[in-house]
């Protein structure tokens, strides 16, 4: 993580107006007022892991307002997950007042007005992800919005420690690594949202969330296996090809283009790999249940605008661009 700002270099009595023209930028567009401003201090840390783009401030008592003139501003392409690190924030948004304490987390939608409170010695960690990718995880139901996720299942506790851990991983590992865990944590982050609909434990109340992450679950742990294809993860999962491409259609995907679109993803981390320049090509392939190489080739040339040898040989060159 970078720290791209801090009020220890700037005077006090420009402290909070650079904050706040930076924190616009970086964070969203609102309107604040702090508790004091001749005291005010703040620190913001960048960073990214895979597809996630990660923002770690921490600031004095402050009021924020989000409002409907800074949401026509708001990039429409990104979903907010806020990850409390310390202290406290009360967050109100959509109907519900959420008082976010640390080890805590929730679904912030920027493209809604809220209005939050941050107490003494805050410091959150902002997940920015692409709004499909999110989507992709637990459909488009607003009433996600606004409820907070804590530590009382075991399932939840672990989404909430890798939310945690990403801060420690931001630029220190491969990309291939990034990707990988920034999938694995919306995949965990995804269902731990859909359970917060319901108070039975155990249960998912959301079903098309918990249907999508299955659906996904299946695709990425069966992804080897030659005969692998949208009827055969629809069986499994217990619904029918139909439903489970109706569900995928929001998401503009299917299940067979999901399959694909994952084995093709597996063989890129693969060509990409300094670690497997001994594997061949059609190893790879074979590997993540490609059996036409020809298939492959042309696949693979329509998703990342070059051939798997070329894209290859630009790997270890370190020429090779990640779409």
């Amino acid at each position: 993580m970078e720290t791209i700002f801090s009020t220890d270099s700037v005077h006090p009595r420009d402290r909070f107006d650079y904050w706040h023209s930076v924190a616009c930028k970086k964070i969203i567009g609102h309107d604040s007022v702090p508790e004091n401003r001749l005291t005010f201090q703040a620190e913001m840390k960048t960073g990214k892991v895979g597809n996630l783009d990660l923002v770690e401030f921490s600031n004095s008592p402050l009021q924020v307002s989000h409002t409907f003139a800074h949401v026509d501003r708001t990039d429409p392409d990104m979903a907010f997950v806020c990850y409390q690190l310390s202290g406290s924030v009360l967050i109100v948004q959509n109907g519900r007042e959420v008082n976010l304490d640390a080890g805590t987390l929730m679904l912030l939608e920027p493209l809604l007005p809220y209005e939050a409170r941050f107490s003494a010695g805050a410091k959150m960690l902002l997940i920015k992800a692409p709004r499909r990718d999110l989507r992709a995880r637990i459909g488009s139901n607003r009433e996600l919005t606004a409820r907070r996720v804590t530590a009382e299942r075991l399932d939840d506790s672990l989404a909430l420690s890798l939310a945690a851990k990403l801060p420690d991983l931001a630029g220190r590992t491969t990309s291939i690594t990034e990707e990988i865990v920034a999938n694995h944590v919306l995949d965990l982050i995804g269902l731990s949202i859909g359970r917060t609909l319901g108070n039975a434990p155990g249960r998912v109340s959301n079903p098309k969330a918990l249907l999508l992450a299955h659906i996904r679950s299946v695709v990425e742990t069966r992804l080897s296996e030659p005969d692998l294809d949208g009827q055969k993860v629809a069986d499994i999962v217990g619904i029918t090809f139909r439903y489970a491409n109706a569900l995928l259609a929001e998401q503009d995907t299917s299940l067979n283009r999901l399959i694909l679109s994952r084995r093709l993803s597996r063989c890129r981390f693969a060509l990409e790999d300094p670690n497997q320049p001994h594997r061949t090509i059609a190893e790879i392939a074979h590997g993540w249940g490609f059996s036409d190489m020809t298939h492959f080739g042309r696949c693979f040339k329509a998703a990342y605008g070059a051939s798997p040898r070329d894209y290859q040989k630009a790997a270890q060159s370190g020429q090779a661009g990640r779409p």
